[in-house]
Parts: structure tokens; C-alpha cells; sequence
């Protein structure tokens, strides 16, 4: 039975100027029977009384069948790249809006019927903040204008559904399950998204459908900011730049790091033996707690020496290295015959070019994938987004949350200096709390 108005209106404190909504804008009974949505503790019913507009002081214009989207946002943003210094929290230019686009609102939530019926409430919005953003911020990877948006994952929810018929009738859009109205959701935004056009650490993020993912009730949406990027990237590693199976022998460094945690738990689910390293004592019993079975503090030992003891002087099967130049010449030696070396990241800068001549005595395989390329369709994305919230509804992968920072300047510095000091007691994730617990 759908509550009166009268009890929505007590239970939910509607204001009376809401009711001021035209009529055009409210929603049908037919739509107000399904427009159920769990965003809240209990399940929210909506009234043509609970019909607000999403207030912004310099919107674009649109039809009554939209909202109405900003022109400016407040970002987390460079003008140039360099050091920490130049990240600010800034106002700049909402990116050109795509018809095929789904739009989140990543500060507040905001129920949404595409008959214009929306009706706002303090709710939560979180980006996580991952190496890739310091590669773009440092100049590493390039940057097609500015000022640009930093962050490639953020949780929150779902203010405006693509307009393209094309998208609409797509059948892998519409198995995702987007609805018309509030949707909780996790997007990530990759590189073959126009580089202008990348960040979603913003209030607004309008990005492609088929890299934003439903996220499941018993999932919070910290987690969820927290999961995307490197859960994407972990299980596609796993899965495809090598195949983890049972038996096998895996190294990870850095595995006290919040891919590197992902990765242990994984590998450990699949079978494997994990070996990780990292810096500390304190990170190596978090390491352990995820399915670490071997920790090498490399601070105190020597990597290559401990991994061939381990291994009876064999080597490892495969190797997940994020570190990048210190550490990548080191992974032929404590690798196998025909094992595998998969370069993940450059954390101490980029790994210098190699011959592939050093390839032929152990007759090994080198990659440096991207997590972009394994879910560059609609299939792929859908296929590895159920799976990684699927492991992560179960109880298979556990995120660990280090530390959440404020959505200011000095929290995305902050943020960036604790992410890459070497040595630091970073474990786990870091996140931007852009809106906050509802």
C-alpha cells in the first residue's frame, strides 16, 4: 500500500513551497506506484507533493523533461601540471553534455523521473583518489586542455539518463537496469574518454552509460568509491593479463596498497600462493589479513633473494608489479621460465625501454595492459562490474578504507602526498568526501 501524502509529506519534512511545482512536472499515479527506491533506510515513496527543482545559480536551459544542468562546478582541478601545488578546489566549466551520457550528481542526491519529478535530500557522494591521478596531475599521461578535472572514480547518484534513442534501445543498457528515477551507482571515467572531458572529483560528472555500474544494497557508496577503479583493475588482471589459477605462485608489491590488497584477496580466492612486499611491519599484518600468505618487508630484506627462497629458487608464475622503475629489472631474475611479468604501474616513475631479446632466456611474457582495454565494450564493462560487486556483496574482496579527506585544496594535497610518499603508512584506500553521509 503507498503511504498518504499527508505521511510522506510528515515523514520526509517536504517543504510547502514544493507544492508549488507545475503541474506538468508532477508525477502520475501510475509513476508514483513504481517509483520506489532504497536509497533510503526504508523505502521512499513519491507524491506529486514531493515534486522540487534542483536549484543552481547559473544553470544551462532545458525542457521540462530534464533537468537543468550547471555550467560550473566545483572540482577538484589543475591549470597545469607539476607538483601538488597546482591541484585546487576550483569552479570551472561543466564539459559539454553527450545525449548518450548518464549525468551523476556527486555532492547531494536528487530522486529523479524523467517526467521532471525531482526531489532532493542530503545523501551520499564519494571519489576515490588512485595513482593515475597524480600520472595526469604530474604530466606523465596527456592532458588535452585546461583546466581539467582530476579523479576517475566516484559514487553517488544518477540526476539525469542518457536522451539518445539509440542508448536507450541499446539491450546492454537496458540490462544494466537504469531507472528513471534515483539510482545508486559507482562510475569510473578511463582514457578513451576525451582527456578534457575525464574527471569526475566535481559535483557533477557526466560520463558514458556504459562505464557506470549499480550498486548492490548491502554495499555502501564509500565502498563502492573506494572499489571501482582498482577491484576493475584487479579483476581484470587476474582474470586476463594472467589467469591466476590454483598452484600458482604470485608476487605483488606493494600489497599493503589498496590494489595490492584487491589483488591478494583474488589471487588467494583462485588458489594461489600470494607473496607481497611492502614497507612496513604494521602493513605487512594488514597484507596477511588479506590473503598474504608470504610478506617481504623490503626495507629490511632483499626482494629478489626472499622470492627465490620462497619458491625453492624457481621463481614466481607471475609477477604484479606497480612500482615501476625501481623494481622492474629485478622481476627477471625472481620470475620463472615461462612465467609472466605484468607491469601495473610507475609509482617511482616510468620503466625505461627494454630489448625484447630479455625476454628469451626465460621465455617470458610482458605486459603492460590497461584496465580500459579489457572493458572497452558495454559487454565487458557489465560482465567484470557484476563480477567485481558480486565478490564484494559475498565477502570475497574486503576494502579497507585508510583514510577519507576533505573536498578542499588542502585535502587533495594532502590526499596526493600521502598516496605517493615512499615508505609512507598509507594502507589501504584513500577517499574524497565530496557530500557526505545522509
Amino acid at each position: 500500500m503507498i503511504p498518504s501524502s499527508s505521511i510522506l509529506r510528515k515523514a520526509c519534512s517536504v517543504p510547502s513551497w514544493s507544492r508549488q511545482v507545475p503541474l506538468a512536472l508532477r508525477a502520475s499515479a501510475a509513476q508514483r506506484a513504481i517509483a520506489r527506491t532504497n536509497l533510503l533506510v526504508c523505502h521512499l515513496y513519491l507524491s506529486p507533493a514531493a515534486a522540487t527543482f534542483s536549484t543552481t545559480s547559473s544553470v544551462r536551459s532545458a525542457n521540462q523533461a530534464k533537468m537543468s544542468l550547471p555550467e560550473t562546478v566545483e572540482a577538484i582541478a589543475i591549470d597545469k601540471t607539476g607538483d601538488i601545488d597546482v591541484l585546487e578546489k576550483k569552479k570551472v566549466p561543466f564539459p559539454p553534455h553527450s545525449p548518450s551520457n548518464i549525468v551523476i550528481q556527486v555532492r547531494s542526491a536528487t530522486v529523479v523521473l524523467r517526467i521532471a519529478l525531482i526531489f532532493a535530500f542530503e545523501q551520499v557522494a564519494y571519489g576515490g583518489v588512485n595513482f593515475i591521478d597524480t600520472y595526469y596531475r604530474k604530466g606523465l599521461y596527456p592532458i588535452k586542455s585546461f583546466p581539467q578535472i582530476l579523479g576517475m572514480e566516484a559514487s553517488g547518484t544518477i540526476v539525469s539518463l542518457p536522451t539518445d534513442s539509440a542508448v536507450l534501445n541499446d539491450d546492454e543498457y537496458k540490462k544494466r537496469g537504469f531507472k528513471p528515477w534515483v539510482f545508486r551507482l559507482t562510475l569510473t571515467c578511463i582514457p578513451s574518454v576525451p582527456q578534457n572531458a575525464l574527471g569526475v572529483h566535481a559535483e557533477f560528472a557526466s560520463v558514458p552509460w556504459s562505464k557506470v555500474f549499480p550498486v548492490p544494497d548491502n554495499v555502501s557508496l564509500l565502498t563502492a568509491a573506494a572499489a571501482t577503479l582498482q577491484g576493475l583493475t584487479a579483476v581484470t588482471f587476474l582474470e586476463e593479463a594472467y589467469k591466476v589459477k590454483p598452484g600458482d605462485v604470485v608476487l605483488i608489491y606493494t600489497v599493503a596498497g589498496g590494489l595490492g590488497l584487491l589483488m591478494a584477496q583474488l589471487a588467494k580466492h583462485a588458489g594461489a600462493t600470494v607473496i607481497g612486499t611492502t614497507s612496513t611491519e604494521e602493513k605487512a599484518a594488514v597484507a596477511r589479513q588479506h590473503g598474504a600468505d608470504h610478506v617481504i618487508i623490503y626495507t629490511k630484506e632483499n626482494v629478489v633473494d626472499r622470492v627465490l627462497e620462497l619458491t625453492n629458487g624457481e621463481g614466481v608464475h607471475v609477477v604484479y608489479d606497480g612500482v615501476g622503475k625501481d623494481t622492474f629489472l629485478d622481476n627477471f631474475k625472481l620470475t620463472r621460465r615461462k612465467g609472466t611479468i605484468v607491469s601495473v604501474g610507475n609509482a617511482s616513475g616510468a620503466v625505461e625501454p627494454i630489448a625484447p631479446l630479455k625476454l628469451v632466456e626465460k621465455n617470458l611474457a610482458l605486459l603492460r595492459p590497461t584496465m580500459a582495454n579489457y572493458i572497452y565494450t558495454p559487454e565487458e564493462a557489465r560482465y567484470y562490474g557484476e563480477k567485481l560487486f558480486g565478490y564484494i556483496s559475498s565477502g570475497v574482496l574486503k576494502i579497507n578504507i585508510h583514510k577519507q579527506y576533505p573536498f578542499t585544496t588542502q585535502g587533495a594535497r594532502d590526499a596526493h602526498r600521502d598516496l605517493t610518499t615512499k615508505g609512507g603508512r598509507t594502507i589501504g584506500k584513500l577517499v574524497y568526501t565530496i557530500g557526505g553521509e545522509a
